[in-house]
């Protein structure tokens, strides 16, 4: 849901029928929010999705639509209500109509009917999370959250390895894993752009570097999920079914990992020299 649509959805609907969640850090929300939206830090919400009204449309947000991101996707896993759950597309940013200096936003990849294609774009995502998770982990080592991102690092070759297998079964003299994975660029922004490049820049950001970094992971594990999960869907394999399956699930995994990170997220991060 973008931001027009939300106000025309709180236009025509009762505050009865809905409930519009925050789920960023306290001094965020103090700083401002959507009026009437209740605070309920991403962390705390993880931790008990059962606090949450089962008979309401659910609409969450966040600063740039990352973390609101994963609380709906994990709201929607979990079956927590009968009705609808929504996302705030770029988050409060976009409702004050401002965008994010130099912030990266996921690409949305198609998905292409070809298995084969399909794959190759899973091992691609794979790649850009390693580099995205590598470099937070190397370049932000002395920082309390560094230590989540490479530990997420060590998981994103065993999936792309998971993948390969079963891209290597639609080829007919394919190469090894070494060379496919090496070929790959891993760009797994908007545009085309250089990651290294980008998070650089990323890093300057006034504020809280950990939760635009966080933000910026949880866009990623997100869209790892709903990749996986589509594939899973398409596929006629039951074998190749149920390792799709279990990768997505791994990345929901990696969400709530992530999402234990924020409580480490004090204030404004050092900058990589």
């Amino acid at each position: 849901m973008n931001p027009e649509e939300l106000k025309a959805y709180i236009e025509r609907n009762k505050e009865s029928d809905y409930l519009i969640v925050d789920v960023r850090q306290p001094e965020e929300y103090v700083r401002g929010h959507i009026p009437g939206a209740k605070l309920i830090p991403i962390k705390e919400l993880a931790a008990d999705l059962s606090s949450l009204p089962s008979d309401k449309d659910l609409i969450f947000y966040c600063h740039s639509g990352g973390r609101s991101g994963a609380a709906a996707t994990l709201a929607v896993e979990e079956d927590v209500s009968t009705k609808a759950i929504y996302n705030l597309d770029g988050g409060i940013m976009a409702w004050d109509d401002k965008t994010v200096p130099d912030y990266p936003r996921v690409q949305v990849f198609d998905k292409p009917e070809d298995l084969s294609e399909r794959l190759l774009i899973a091992m691609n995502l794979e790649k850009g999370a390693l580099r995205f998770y590598n470099y937070v982990a190397d370049e932000f080592g002395s920082e309390p959250f560094s230590k989540t991102f490479g530990l997420l690092s060590a998981a994103e070759i065993a999936h792309a390895k998971a993948v390969y297998r079963y891209w290597k079964a639609t080829q007919e003299d394919p190469p090894g894993f070494e060379t496919v994975f090496e070929d790959l660029k891993g760009e797994i922004l908007e545009g085309g752009e250089n990651l290294i490049d980008i998070l650089q820049r990323a890093s300057t950001i006034e504020g809280n570097t950990c939760l635009h970094l966080i933000e910026l992971a949880l866009h990623v594990e997100n869209s790892a999920f709903d990749l996986y999960r589509t594939m899973a869907e398409q596929t006629e394999s039951k074998e190749a079914r149920d390792i799709f399956l279990s990768i997505a699930q791994a990345e929901k995994t990696h969400m709530k990992n992530l999402i234990d990170a924020v409580g480490r997220c004090d204030g404004p991060s050092k900058a990589p020299e």
